[in-house]
């Protein structure tokens, strides 16, 4: 069984020989090809080298076109800092004053340089193996997107004092994720990952108003185009879990403080759920034990349709020995 026969058998809840592993591998993988960060942000060659190493030593299920999220950031005009070997910084947010809406305009994914890159990557994917392992794209949610072009602190009192901005803002920045989305299925996507993580710190009101809907429309699109989607939303998303799953996704990635076995029992047979061992404390820090007792546990509860991985990305740094651990009780 390959690993696109062991997903679409899991989606549907039927047997698999080993339940698929989605873990989500970025600077880890950079750093085990013993390439820069800024090479692995920058040149599609050198992340498509990295994912191919983690599907070969690390038994992965999936091969991932993810790296950061300024992509389309620096493609509607963000500042973006690459240094050599750290984390990609937004020095001056794109929007510092309410007018400055006027600077987002649509940008074709083939235009912009970053956009571009990752259609790149998936189309050395596609080549390598494609129809045998998932291929998965990435777009940031319409609500992080303008947490990456607003600022944080920014966007989240803008939310509150200027909803009505705020809305215009997100639907010219849905458009650019939806026209991204469809090019990367082109491009040989079979899964559209999509990041909202800033959605995590607020209500459920404003979950509905500022992030679902949005979401909801990015997978309408992919589904349109026959690809899958994967919803990640890191952090503290208990009291959301009921309205993700009205997102449109067919895979939601929870992080490590949700209740495994509470998201399991309310998404049941309308998603399948993927996690959430603490990939810090259990991956990065703990001993093969920690692992598999975490791995298990996820099993355990999650139903005949779970998918494991972290509850985020696995951390640079983490002992080889844990992420064999995790496979092996993938695999019982």
């Amino acid at each position: 069984m390959n690993s696109m026969e062991r997903m679409t058998r899991r989606l549907k809840g039927e047997p698999v020989d080993r339940v698929p592993n989605f873990d989500i591998m970025m600077n880890f993988a950079a750093h085990y090809i013993k390439k820069p960060l800024r090479a692995y942000y920058l040149d599609y060659r050198v992340l498509v080298d990295a994912n191919m190493a983690m599907l070969e030593n690390f038994d992965l299920d999936i091969v991932q076109a993810i790296s950061d999220p300024y992509r389309e950031t620096h493609d509607l005009g963000g500042e973006i800092i690459f240094e050599p070997d750290h984390n990609p910084l937004c020095v001056n947010p794109l929007l510092a004053e309410y007018a400055d809406i006027e600077k987002i305009k649509f940008v074709a994914p083939a235009d912009g340089p970053r956009m571009s890159d990752r259609l790149q990557a998936l189309r050395a994917f596609r080549d390598q193996v494609g129809g045998e392992v998932p291929i998965m794209g990435w777009v940031e949610g319409a609500f992080a997107q303008g947490v990456d072009v607003r600022g944080i602190n920014e966007l989240m009192v803008d939310v509150s004092l200027e909803p009505a901005w705020v809305t215009e803002l997100l639907e010219k920045l849905v458009e650019v994720e939806i026209a991204f989305a469809r090019e990367q299925i082109k491009a040989g996507a079979d899964i559209i990952g999509l990041g909202d993580a800033a959605a995590s710190m607020i209500n459920r009101a404003m979950y509905q108003k500022f992030a679902l809907p949005y979401e909801q429309r990015i997978f309408a699109a992919v589904r349109e185009l026959g690809a899958l989607s994967r919803l990640h939303i890191c952090g503290r998303t208990t009291h959301l879990l009921d309205l993700m799953a009205q997102s449109g996704a067919d895979i939601i990635d929870v992080d490590w403080m949700v209740p495994f076995d509470k998201a399991a029992e309310i998404f049941r047979d309308r998603v399948a759920l993927c996690g959430n061992f603490d990939p810090i404390v259990v991956m990065l820090q703990g001993t093969p034990d920690d692992v598999r007792r975490a791995t298990r546990y996820c099993i355990d509860v999650g139903g005949p349709r779970m998918f494991s991985a972290g509850g985020c990305e696995i951390p640079d740094g983490t002992p080889h020995e844990n992420l064999y651990a995790q496979n092996e009780v993938l695999a019982r």
